[in-house]
């Protein structure tokens, strides 16, 4: 017997929701059940894979299971079978690919850990002001 992640495959409908209505659902679920340190981050014309990333975290395994469930229901009222879900099994880290939105939803120490937040971050803020160097 092989150790597999659980993996659901689908398809999105023809044509999909715009990302902005997939991203107030996702929002909605998250909200719903109190998903903590919610960050939106815009990745267009940094990887083609999605638009955004919605980043939560829960307090528990439990929790993050529950999160990343109530998404998808709510992906459901848009007719959005996800395209993927992987990591319910542990429920650590939960990803929800909704196509254009990818979810990620995880405990708080293992979100520090990867740090997703400043991996797709990284050169988005302006250089802080050097005047002060400068004299």
């Amino acid at each position: 017997m092989t150790n597999q992640a659980h993996v659901i495959k689908t398809q999105l409908p023809n044509p999909p929701p715009p990302a902005d209505v997939l991203l107030k659902h996702v929002h909605t679920a998250v909200e719903n059940l109190k998903g903590v340190e919610v960050v939106e981050i815009d990745v267009r014309g940094k990887t083609s894979v999605c638009d955004f990333l919605v980043i939560a975290s829960g307090t528990s395994t439990r929790h993050v299971k529950s999160i990343a469930d109530e998404v998808v229901r709510e992906s459901k009222k848009l007719d959005c079978q996800p395209l993927g879900v992987e990591g319910e099994r542990e429920a650590e880290w939960v990803l929800v690919d909704l196509g254009d939105v990818v979810v990620h939803v995880m405990l708080p120490r293992v979100r520090e850990f990867y740090a997703l937040e400043r991996l797709w971050t990284v050169g988005d803020e302006p250089p802080e002001s050097r005047d002060s160097d400068i004299r």
